[in-house]
């Protein structure tokens, strides 16, 4: 069976890469919710998608109960339903609130600097900095050493590939061996927190009783993986946009509404999905209980009953209702620290090179599924 019989579209065809929101609108045409051939419900539109993720009668289901998810670290909190889930996020979110986010303002922005002066005349700017600067920050946070920043990228993209549904035996082989490698990791770098704690999250974690070491490892390797891979999506897929608007100037002029409209216009998470916990109704239509139904989220940010014009990218508009970070009790518990550090690389990077060109008119993404971002984009900053 092809991807396009279970998704409705094939996400790796080269078009579909380039701009997965004209095949998107085509969905929206066979209904707000339809069935794709593989017997998938697929809903596109923005009330649906939001009710589906607000909607405590959905869930993650026994698959996000057992960690049954292809590729996903051991039981974290993201593929867990309440009351697990309630337990283990309330552990973690003190650490990002918006007041102690905010603390790290001054050391994101020292980082941004000193990779935006570190670039080439001619740079790839997805390794240059949309890469390196939200995972020095997630490392320094869960106190990483500098030194194994590095280390991350290889199981980092086999993690954040392990979140598509229908992956090959291979895949699924080289995500359980990165998921193997980071959780052993994490658990020599947790034993030696328990000895020599520092003033880090991982070192507040290892002191939590509550947690067991399994929740830990699964907890850390979710906070680094999550903690910078959408966030290297959001600063690199945001360039292109400015760029082709003409609108790089407005980076520095009002960095968040810049932001908030590059998380509609181009999200970095695409697609996720949820199980009916019970039999239940999604506009008008049975859900029998145990059924999968997937919430294209870049259709919903295109949803033009709620953003006018939406293929149009517009930082004037008000897109506060924008779906990147989800709705709910999964609503992404990063998303203030990704959107100030979205808002100090783009607003640096429009700062100091003003007259930024794109060198390959397409650059290309990778190819994966649910998140949507860059593999390069090499620009020519003067």
């Amino acid at each position: 069976m092809s991807p396009a019989d279970v998704l409705g579209f094939d996400p790796f065809d080269r078009a579909f890469l380039r701009d997965p929101y004209s095949r998107y609108r085509e969905l929206s045409t066979r209904g707000a919710l339809f069935r794709t051939r593989a017997g998938l419900l697929v809903a596109t539109t923005h009330e649906l998608c939001s009710t589906l993720l607000r909607d405590p009668r959905f869930g993650r289901g026994p698959r996000g109960q057992d960690s049954g998810d292809p590729g996903q670290p051991t039981a974290s909190f993201l593929w867990l339903d309440p009351p697990d889930h309630t337990r283990l996020r309330a552990l973690v979110s003190r650490a990002f609130t918006p007041r102690m986010v905010e603390r790290l303002r001054p050391r994101v922005e020292s980082i941004a600097a000193s990779l935006i002066r570190a670039l080439p005349e001619e740079a790839d700017l997805v390794s240059g900095l949309a890469y390196p600067l939200p995972v020095m920050v997630i490392s320094e946070m869960l106190g990483v050493p500098a030194e194994d920043h590095e280390r991350f990228r290889g199981w980092s993209e086999k993690l954040a590939r392990g979140l598509d549904p229908m992956l090959t035996a291979d895949l699924l082989s080289e995500t359980g061996r990165a998921r193997k490698e980071f959780g052993d990791y994490f658990r020599e770098l947790a034993a030696l927190r328990r000895e020599r704690p520092g003033d880090d999250l991982l070192s507040a974690l290892t002191r939590v009783q509550e947690l067991t070491e399994a929740e830990l490892l699964a907890t850390c390797v979710l906070l680094l993986v999550a903690g910078h891979e959408t966030t290297v999506n959001l600063i690199a897929n945001g360039v292109p946009a400015l760029l082709r608007h003409g609108l790089l100037p407005e980076a520095a002029r009002r960095p968040k509404h810049v932001v908030e409209e590059v998380l509609r216009y181009d999200p970095p998470v695409q697609l996720t999905s949820r199980v009916a916990l019970e039999d239940v109704s999604l506009g008008g239509t049975p859900v029998p209980k145990g059924t999968m139904v997937m919430a294209v989220i870049g259709a919903a940010n295109r949803d033009p009953t709620v953003f006018p014009d939406p293929d149009h990218f517009d930082v004037t508009r008000s897109p506060e209702r924008h779906l990147a970070f989800g709705l709910g009790i999964h609503f992404c518990l990063g998303a203030t620290l990704a959107r100030m550090e979205g808002e100090i690389a783009l607003s640096a990077l429009a700062s100091a090179a003003p007259g930024m060109k794109l060198i390959e008119p397409e650059p290309p993404y990778k190819e994966n599924v649910v998140l949507r971002g860059l593999a390069s984009l090499p620009v020519r900053l003067r």
